[in-house]
């Protein structure tokens, strides 16, 4: 192999490798170019989602807040329900108990407990036929001062007890069987 021929293998050996230095280069940039647009999509593509999670995050929680907003509402609400039912109750009580009081006064005082009451003409004999008994006029009868007193004391029980049991019917219907 002459010189010549060498210089020329050298030159061709260097053109090749200056060609494929020159190709790994432009396939260096390009890989690179399309690698940086794969990230800038990927992160576009993360800040997308993370919008999109906020948003979710964000709904979820307005939701919530608004449930909340409405349970109190609806607290609230019965509360002042059963506040008025109280109030109402108590004073309907007072004032059965202060009537009560009265009347307990007036038996303090001297007066009685008279109650209206019918009794047979003669309660010995036994009529002849059946279904003629006879009945005196409707009179009273006027209680002792301490059976009129027992007879208040059943009366203030009776009134405490229907207007517990008023109360409890009127909770149930407004607070406990209200349409939510």
């Amino acid at each position: 192999m002459s010189v010549l021929e060498q210089y020329r293998a050298w030159v061709v050996a260097g053109a090749v490798v200056v060609l494929l230095a020159v190709g790994t280069g432009i396939g260096w940039s390009l890989n690179g170019w399309r690698l940086a647009g794969q990230v800038a999509d990927a992160k576009a593509e993360t800040a997308n989602e993370r919008s999109a999670h906020q948003a979710d995050l964000t709904a979820i929680s307005n939701a919530a807040a608004q449930q909340v907003r409405e349970a109190l509402a609806k607290q609230q609400n019965a509360q002042q329900k059963v506040a008025d039912l109280d109030q109402k109750h108590t004073k309907e009580l007072k004032d059965a108990q202060a009537e009560n009081d009265v009347l307990r006064g007036r038996l303090e005082r001297g007066g009685g407990v008279r109650v209206a009451a019918s009794c047979p003409a003669n309660p010995v004999s036994v009529p002849a036929a059946a279904g003629t008994a006879s009945v005196d006029h409707a009179g009273t009868v006027e209680l002792s001062p301490e059976a009129g007193r027992n007879v208040l004391d059943i009366r203030a029980g009776i009134i405490a007890d229907q207007s517990a049991l008023k109360a409890l019917q009127e909770y149930v219907k407004t607070v406990c069987l209200a349409p939510r």
